[in-house]
């Protein structure tokens, strides 16, 4: 999966965001950076990440992750940036006042606004400073404070659909990094952000990188910028695959006037509590299809999750062979924001992740011979 990633993002340095895989192993494999996810940097620093690999990209921090909690018995949950980490992102004039009371020479990186209204999950509204009419007076502001501002970031959506919205956001990181040097800032970083598709996508992950490449190339000539991106949707979503049980089934007659079908209800282990939470959250449609075929009769289908929740529906009105009690149902693209997100509402547990590896990539990835299964 990765060896035409350098040709369509070169000059791009990958980071992964601890809170987006279903399990830790997948993206320690890849060797990525990490990043902290709130209170989860400690857990990053521990293996073996240097800290000047990590940048805490939440641009509204509480006080508490940036002190030095004094106590032993509060240290490893709170003390993230004592370990060494000092680069943090901010978008507004009172997070550098937070940050100037807690944190002595900080490594800052400035998020602005810029976001595809059309995306999924556009970035409007929560982070980011206006890139013409706020991020400038940001620049300045810091500068009185004695901090350096180390670059620019951005994020312009999950299921990005308008691949322009990319040279928007490039075209202000230029004129910021060049405003910014002319204060005697750093300003050696683009952080481009993440959302990037991993599954089936429209534009493709292919398309979407070209474009990137092509702007960076444009705007960005004399290599003098380090460029990272957050690809970690990409990494995860496709490889992961969630298999649900269908615990209960039901006939219901549907009338159409003076006549009647029949329609099945399914419910299955695993809901919009659990893993499909995607659907909510997420705003992504899943489609499953049983996991093994037979020839027996079809009808239109709907699946609830197993929850006492009325919203608990993950799809309605789908035509699909009949199932029985016991028989399972796959879903595809499950790794991003899946399971990391599921909660045990009502009391059902998470799913239990299982790594499945082909013996050529096995081989590949030069594990032959290794028999420790952890």
């Amino acid at each position: 999966m990765t060896s035409f990633i350098p040709s369509l993002f070169s000059r791009m340095e990958f980071i992964g965001a601890t809170k987006v895989a279903v399990s830790e192993q997948p993206v320690n494999a890849l060797h990525l950076a990490k990043k902290i996810a709130e209170a989860k940097s400690l857990k990053v620093l521990r293996k073996g990440v240097a800290p000047d690999r990590i940048i805490h990209a939440n641009p509204c921090k509480a006080s508490a992750l940036i002190e030095y909690a004094n106590d032993n018995n509060t240290f490893l949950a709170l003390c993230l940036f004592c370990q060494g980490v000092r680069m943090m992102t901010f978008d507004s004039a009172e997070e550098l006042e937070k940050i100037a009371k807690h944190l002595a020479n900080p490594e800052l990186v400035l998020r602005i606004a810029v976001s595809d209204p059309t995306a999924s999950c556009p970035q409007i509204g929560k982070y980011g400073a206006d890139p013409a009419a706020i991020a400038p007076d940001l620049l300045m502001q810091a500068l009185e404070l004695g901090f350096s501002v180390a670059g620019v970031s951005f994020h312009v959506g999950s299921g990005c659909k308008d691949p322009s919205a990319y040279r928007v956001a490039l075209k202000h990181a230029r004129n910021l990094v060049d405003f910014g040097r002319k204060l005697g800032h750093v300003m050696k970083i683009v952080d481009v952000g993440g959302g990037f598709p991993g599954g089936d996508h429209h534009p493709s992950f292919e398309q979407m990188a070209s474009i990137i490449r092509s702007v960076i190339d444009e705007y960005f000539p004399d290599n003098d910028v380090r460029f990272i991106a957050e690809p970690g949707r990409f990494f995860v979503d496709h490889p992961c695959t969630l298999v649900v049980n269908v615990i209960a089934r039901k006939a219901v007659n549907v009338k159409h006037g003076e006549t009647a079908t029949t329609h099945m209800h399914y419910y299955v282990n695993d809901g919009v509590f659990g893993c499909f939470n995607c659907i909510v959250y997420d705003h992504v449609l899943k489609c499953g299809r049983p996991l093994f075929s037979r020839k027996t009769e079809s009808f239109t289908s709907t699946i609830f999750g197993p929850s006492l929740d009325s919203i608990d529906r993950i799809e309605q009105n789908k035509v699909m062979r009949a199932l029985d009690v016991g028989e399972w149902l796959i879903y595809e693209d499950m790794g991003a924001y899946t399971a990391a997100i599921a909660t045990t509402f009502n009391g059902f547990a998470r799913p239990t992740p299982v790594h499945v590896v082909s013996e050529r990539i096995w081989k590949i990835l030069g594990l032959a011979g290794n028999n420790n299964k952890n």
